[in-house]
């Protein structure tokens, strides 16, 4: 069955109607773009916050204090001896119009005499307007403090406003480096001055199409969305676009040897094409949907995000493309112009045949081998830890994070960033038997009445641990085990956050992963009507994952000195890896399953393998560094997510899928496609193994490779 309708191609390829197929895709970029726009964002606190958890809890009942729209700054004084400048401090300090009215803010030294900190609060009622507050309160600091005192400004507000201010432009940096890796990748691959151009302006006005639309879907059904949701999605929308057009644009190259008219070479091409595409692309969003399932509410909007996203870029490449190529005569391919009657791809004796040839004549030892070595990259999973520091969150360090790190060298390591304790009373028996209750624990330095009002009371924890780690958590866990002997009582803050957001990443392992799994096995079974081919080529990708992540984390905590790999990157990387992995496996088995029908599986899967050797192998380099790219992003957790990814790509590429699985084909033969029969046409037939055979769907066979119309 073909994937596109006889008319749908007939009108996309055709010689009247092309032209307007092509302006219409173009109009309606166009028209998305400058008439649509992306959606306005309305963040909120618990955006990415695991909903249920009890840090969530204790951010929504925090809101209910009727207290204005701030949020907190400290001011860290340091200095060699900083207490004969105390008194100045204080009148720098009191000089400060940060637009809160409230009592007037103090200083307080350190005990070692070399720092003091101020506490300030700050407007809030959106980021744009703490990163504003946050930026002039340095200016006025830096400008008015004493020689020899050095001042930063870190606390919640100032970790929100370098959040907000690392991000700014940085998706525009990030698809500007995303388009030039693309389309030098896309120069390098068809060798062409003018060929690149096409693919990369339909899949760059794709992946605009897809921003505004995926914001306003979005935004339509009340699903949360964050900085670095934009900047994920471009770099899948041009590295799967791209893919689509790799392969698109190498069978209509092959087409163009059968077929003297341009038109009708793009009308055999497409539908071929699509096959793969549409299943592929399915299976993407198939994939990516079941971040729907995730605790945490921006996971759940990079997910539908991803879905609008696939669904762009396939329309747009299997509609605007085609017809966009077929404009232009085969010249644009110069100045490799393929001509009628010259060898297909899968005739050739290309390289990737070569590589074939020598996996046929030991197949067993390339399986071997390459599992071996798999195997050997996947190590460092025996060692991998999952958590990430603040302090390493930032490619760059900001002021914030500094700012913490010099407050927590003179004060209590819990100072910068307190914990909160928010209970629905306001009763004063009920709130000072809490305060006497937590300040038993050895790990608490200090308690205090942070706010009260409207039935709520919140009270500030300073804790001797610091806010990361073992230690922080198991000083949590006293703490949830005295507030938790009241009713409506939760603990919040930086450090309960932490350990939420942990295991939340490891609920969402247990329930995602196996899930996608089994959409993906489904989908592959759909596809080819196989049990074992779809077992054998999700095991592959789960291998090739396996290997990416031991090898990153030994990059990342080796190499690159961090402590270790942030919850989300195995969530996220296998994610992609499984979902767009399965591209490869469906465009070389599906190739396979063609050529399977005249001349048998192996040698049907040595000459899939010659015919898409290059563009699955154009096509993952390209998808690696595309996803490499993410490392312009200021997060570490997405240089780590491209990382993995552009690893796994690779192998997935010029491994697994060049040696590893035509090695078990080869080894399987027909019995790959079980329980389905595959059987070549020429079985039926009594003549030799190159006598002409006529089968529906498929080029005449004139001998071993030679292809005619």
């Amino acid at each position: 069955m073909r994937a596109l309708s006889g008319g749908l191609v007939k009108t996309v390829t055709g010689r009247r109607t092309a032209w307007i197929i092509a302006l219409l895709g173009l109009l309606l970029g166009a028209g998305v773009i400058v008439g649509l726009g992306e959606a306005d964002r309305a963040p909120h606190p618990t955006d990415t916050l695991p909903v249920g958890y009890e840090s969530t809890r204790a951010v929504e009942l925090q809101e209910q204090l009727p207290t204005e729209d701030t949020a907190t700054a400290i001011i860290v004084f340091s200095a060699e001896e900083v207490d004969g400048a105390l008194e100045d401090l204080e009148q720098v300090v009191a000089a400060l119009d940060t637009g809160v009215e409230g009592p007037p803010a103090f200083v307080q030294p350190a005990e070692d005499g070399t720092a003091a900190i101020s506490v300030v609060n700050v407007p809030a009622q959106t980021a744009t307007e703490v990163a504003d507050s946050v930026a002039d309160l340095r200016t006025d600091l830096r400008e008015s403090v004493p020689d020899g005192v050095e001042v930063q400004v870190t606390g919640p507000a100032a970790v929100r406003a370098d959040l907000t201010e690392v991000f700014a432009g940085a998706n525009t940096t990030l698809l500007a480096f995303t388009a030039s890796v693309v389309a030098i990748l896309l120069l390098i691959t068809y060798r062409s001055p003018v060929l690149w151009l096409i693919p990369l302006t339909v899949v760059g006005l794709a992946d605009r199409a897809a921003a505004i639309l995926a914001t306003q879907v979005l935004a339509g059904f009340g699903v949360p969305w964050d900085e670095s949701t934009i900047g994920i999605l471009s770099v899948l929308v041009f590295g799967a676009g791209t893919n689509y057009a790799l392969l698109l644009i190498s069978r209509y190259r092959d087409e163009l040897r059968n077929h003297e008219d341009r038109h009708q070479a793009m009308a055999a091409a497409l539908p071929r094409a699509a096959e793969a595409i549409l299943a592929s692309g399915a299976t993407v969003v198939v994939g990516v949907l079941t971040l729907l399932l995730s605790v945490t509410p921006t996971t759940r909007g990079l997910g539908l995000a991803s879905a609008v996203g696939i669904i762009v870029a396939a329309g747009f490449v299997l509609l605007m493309l085609p017809a966009a190529l077929v404009l232009f005569g085969r010249w644009i391919f110069w100045p490799k112009v393929p001509h009628v009657g010259e060898e297909g791809q899968a005739g050739r004796r290309s390289a990737w045949r070569r590589v074939g040839d020598r996996v046929a004549a030991r197949p067993l030892a390339f399986i071997g081998g390459t599992l071996t070595l798999l195997a050997a990259m996947a190590f460092g999973l025996t060692q991998l830890q999952l958590g990430l520091p603040a302090s390493e969150q930032f490619t760059d360090q900001p002021e914030a994070i500094a700012g913490a790190e010099r407050l927590a060298q003179s004060f209590p390591e819990g100072a910068s960033d307190p914990t909160s304790v928010v209970t629905a009373t306001e009763d004063e028996q009920t709130v000072e038997q809490l305060v006497a209750d937590l300040e038993t624990l050895d790990a608490v330095g200090s308690v205090s009445v942070g706010g009260q009002g409207d039935g709520v009371t919140q009270l500030s924890l300073v804790l001797t641990t610091g806010s990361e780690g073992d230690e922080a958590r198991a000083a949590l866990t006293d703490v949830r085990a005295v507030t938790g002997e009241l009713p409506e009582t939760y603990v919040g803050g930086t450090a309960a956050e932490a350990i939420d957001q942990l295991d939340s990443s490891a609920r969402d392992r247990v329930v995602i992963l196996p899930l996608i799994l089994a959409l993906v096995l489904l989908a592959l079974a759909a596809i080819l009507r196989s049990v074992l081919a779809p077992v054998i080529l999700v095991a592959s990708v789960i291998a090739s994952f396996c290997a990416a992540l031991g090898v990153s984390w030994w990059l990342f905590t080796a190499v690159l000195g961090f402590s270790g790999l942030d919850p989300i990157v195995p969530l996220y990387s296998f994610l992609f890896l499984v979902a767009l992995g399965v591209d490869y496996n469906i465009f070389l088995i599906t190739r396979t399953l063609e050529e399977a029908r005249t001349v048998g599986t192996r040698e049907g899967v040595l000459r899939a393998l010659s015919a898409t050797g290059g563009v699955i192998t154009s096509a993952g380099i390209l998808l690696a560094a595309v996803f490499a790219v993410l490392g312009v992003l200021p997060l570490v957790v997405l240089a780590q997510v491209g990382a993995v990814i552009c690893i796994g790509v690779l192998l997935d590429t010029l491994l697994v899928r060049t040696v590893l699985v035509p090695a078990i084909v080869l080894t399987l033969g027909e019995r790959f496609w079980w329980p389905r029969r595959v059987e070549p046409a020429a079985a039926h037939s009594s003549g030799a193994s190159d006598s002409p055979v006529i089968t529906a769907g498929n080029p005449v066979i004139t001998g071993p490779g030679r292809h005619r119309d």
